[in-house]
């Protein structure tokens, strides 16, 4: 896409108020938000409010920085593009909320921090379910009617907590200066609330805010943005209300949906889709009821939408048919995937099963793991720096974070770097899983652990925790590699395919497309976007630029078939040989 269409210059072009912007999947939203935001702010002249362009998830804003980077690198001198903030929600309320004023609303004597849930003080902050205590980083937070109210996932659903029990907790925490990821969300809606002065302050710096992805936005998160209108702030919502698929949060892009309605805001759509070939394209139509249009023509290669059958011990066979029709359709192994709708699926798929040792040897074991077999550097880092945070003495509050956030925390840039060395480099920092663990490995890791222990100490002042031997001891480690060699040649020589969750793939453009389903999960595809699990269906559907094959077990083809078949897939009989 070089030249805008009629449908995104509208968009691009508006006035300077309030939009709501229905957009369909694969539609250019990153290519028409950074157009808008530069126009904005040819807008507002001299104006000296910046203008906030924000999204969900840190690759989105990545693409959007390059994106408005390259398009204002040769504009005209005197336009001030860099009163402009991109960047994350949650970054943007952590940055001119929470770290700087919540402490006053949380009774702390520090500034707040955010918590990973590996800190040693959190066992003191667990809250009672029917079954057992958990963690406090698995608590969240919404906002209804009755007003806040506190809760917890539990087989794909949520059951609430006491508010004054769970209240209570939260608050001590907060004390302590501590948020968790969710709890962070409940304290900045608390400070504006409680400290005016700072959302007038807030309003007035950001009079205009772009929110991207807007059919995430979960009930706390709409509580903010709603104090910041009513605090004068022109807020403008993009969106796929068929992709609301954080319901948990109250995420059902109902928000989005109704924000168009409201007198002010100026209701646009975009519903030309740039990604997928027609045939996916039809499938989503039907799924959502839109009408959207195919920019694309269908190619001469294989492409389309197909269901194919397979039993449990039949997955792997199914992975592999899948990734010899993707290299035969020309597409991309690289840019494909396996997707299925729950973490614990997608590891094991992947190959991603518990480390063996145990504490911070087991983390430190699947760092390893993560990094030689799957090439998972940045999951690596942020498990080892988890245990080597927990090796210290008396680490600083918050101190992961610290480590793993570099765009929160430049000025930890060094620690950072020590850790980093240490997790990439199998030579002199975490040695190779290909090693035997409980001899050569963890002998290789003893000495280099406590070796950069030392560093850090002399370093930052940080000093290591006493009996550190009985923390690093070698118990459940294997008299064998931690992974075989014959692995890592496999891999080299054939790469896998990605095999992961639908959450974790939205956003993307993907050549090929393998949405791994049960019977419920078909049966909420089929059933449209009404339901969570169907908008996670058409979400998987949605992203395959070429190719989408639906997986559904083999015992529920008779119940399937005559749905599928009228709703548009085709069927693939090569894996229902018994």
């Amino acid at each position: 896409m070089t030249q805008p269409s009629a449908e995104q210059l509208q968009i691009i072009g508006a006035p300077l108020a309030p939009m709501s912007v229905i957009a369909c999947a694969g539609s250019g939203k990153t290519f028409t938000a950074v157009r808008r935001l530069a126009q904005m702010r040819r807008q507002l002249g001299d104006h000296r409010g910046r203008i906030a362009l924000l999204s969900f998830s840190n690759v989105a804003v990545e693409t959007f920085r390059q994106e408005y980077q390259n398009l204002v690198r040769d504009a005209a001198a005197g336009v001030a593009h860099d009163r402009v903030e991109i960047g994350t929600l949650d970054g943007f309320i952590t940055g001119n909320v929470l770290r700087p004023h919540a402490y006053r609303t949380m009774g702390a004597k520090t500034a707040a921090f955010l918590v990973m849930g590996e800190e040693a003080f959190l066992a003191g902050f667990r809250f009672q379910t029917d079954s057992y205590p958990r963690e406090i980083t698995k608590m969240q937070v919404g906002i209804d009617n009755d007003g806040v109210y506190f809760c917890y996932s539990e087989n794909d659903g949520t059951r609430k907590l006491n508010t004054e029990q769970a209240k209570c907790l939260v608050h001590r925490l907060g004390q302590v200066g501590a948020y968790t990821h969710n709890l962070g969300r409940y304290w900045c809606y608390r400070t504006l609330a409680e400290q005016p002065g700072i959302l007038r302050a807030l309003a007035r710096r950001y009079p205009h805010v772009l929110i991207d992805e807007a059919q995430d936005i979960g009930t706390v998160h709409q509580a903010i943005i709603e104090q910041l209108i009513g605090a004068g702030c022109q807020v403008s919502l993009i969106g796929d209300p068929s992709q609301g698929i954080y319901e948990f949060a109250g995420a059902n892009g109902a928000f989005l949906t109704r924000y168009g309605q409201r007198k002010g805001v100026s209701g646009l759509r975009l519903t030309r889709n740039y990604r997928s070939v027609p045939a996916v394209l039809e499938l989503a139509n039907r799924l959502s009821t839109r009408a959207d249009t195919a920019d694309r023509v269908a190619p001469d290669t294989t492409h389309g939408t197909f269901f194919v059958t397979y039993r449990n011990a039949e997955r792997e066979n199914l992975i592999s048919a899948f990734q010899a029709a993707v290299l035969a359709a020309d597409l991309k192994l690289e840019r494909s995937a396996v997707l299925c709708r729950g973490r614990d699926m997608a590891d094991k798929l992947a190959g991603k099963e518990g480390a063996p040792g145990k504490g911070t040897v087991k983390r430190l074991a699947q760092a390893a793991i993560l990094r030689d077999r799957h090439q998972d550097y940045l999951g690596a880092f942020k498990l080892v720096a988890t245990g080597i945070v927990g090796l210290l003495a008396d680490p600083p509050q918050g101190l992961v974070a610290r480590i793993t956030q570099p765009a929160g925390y430049p000025d930890d840039r060094a620690l950072r770097r020590l850790v980093w060395a240490y997790t990439r480099n199998p030579v002199s920092g975490l040695p190779a899983a290909t090693l035997t663990g409980a001899a050569q490995w963890h002998s290789l890791l003893l000495n280099r652990t406590i070796a950069l222990l030392a560093q850090i100490a002399q370093n930052h002042g940080f000093a290591s925790a006493d009996n550190l031997g009985n923390k690093l001891a070698k118990r459940g480690l294997p008299h064998a590699p931690l992974i075989a060699a014959a692995d890592l040649a496999a891999n080299d020589e054939a790469p896998r395919i990605r095999v992961d969750t639908v959450h974790q793939a939205k956003g993307e453009s993907l050549d090929a497309v393998l949405y791994l389903a049960n019977r419920e999960h078909a049966n909420a595809l089929l059933a449209g976007v009404d339901t969570e699990v169907g908008r996670i269906g058409y979400v998987a559907v949605t992203r395959a630029r070429n190719l989408l094959w639906l997986g559904v077990p083999a015992s529920s083809l008779t119940e399937l078939r005559p749905e599928l078949l009228n709703i548009g897939f085709r069927e693939l009989r090569r894996m229902n040989a018994d």
